[in-house]
């Protein structure tokens, strides 16, 4: 299935959902998932929808679990208006059954959570961020800033709001 159908069949699934329960994953879940978690909810909240939307993310590895989201990125995200408070955790086996969307941030985060999907049917729910994002650049997927300077976070931060903006888009239509 082509990414535009992967992106087309989750909205379609989820637009007449009274409840859209979406969950950010990222390695580490200390730069991209909690950035798009903040961002998603900053969006929702604009929106006035935040009683429909049940937002969070979460790190296919453990690395961090209890961490806030790296400093750099809280820095950069404050600049835009973002305050990212949420506290690093590791994508569950249960994840699976409290989200109806799930949305890594690249092909390893996705071949993780494929992995431990416990069903075709919630493997069905994983659809990768990169399907949202329209902005042109040599990405197919959210490159992790952790080890770039600061346009690193400024690219992803650039990312994660054309991709959250259409995100909410195609679930509200």
């Amino acid at each position: 299935m082509d990414n535009h159908s992967k992106r087309a069949q989750a909205a379609a699934r989820m637009a007449a959902m009274p409840l859209k329960r979406i969950l950010f994953v990222c390695l580490g879940n200390i730069c991209r998932s909690p950035a798009a978690n903040g961002v998603m909810q900053a969006i929702v909240d604009a929106g006035g929808d935040s009683a429909r939307w049940v937002i969070d993310s979460a790190g296919t590895g453990n690395y961090h679990t209890g961490d806030l989201p790296d400093h750099r990125m809280r820095v950069h995200a404050r600049r835009r208006g973002y305050d990212l408070t949420h506290r690093a955790r590791q994508v569950r086996e249960s994840d699976f059954d409290d989200f109806d969307l799930i949305i890594p941030m690249d092909a390893s985060n996705e071949r993780t959570l494929r992995r431990i999907a416990p069903t075709p049917e919630a493997e069905e729910k994983i659809v990768p961020m990169a399907q949202w994002i329209d902005l042109s650049s040599r990405y197919d997927h959210v490159p992790d800033p952790y080890y770039e300077g600061a346009e690193g976070f400024e690219l992803v931060l650039d990312m994660l709001e054309n991709g959250c903006d259409n995100l909410y888009n195609d679930l509200n239509k």
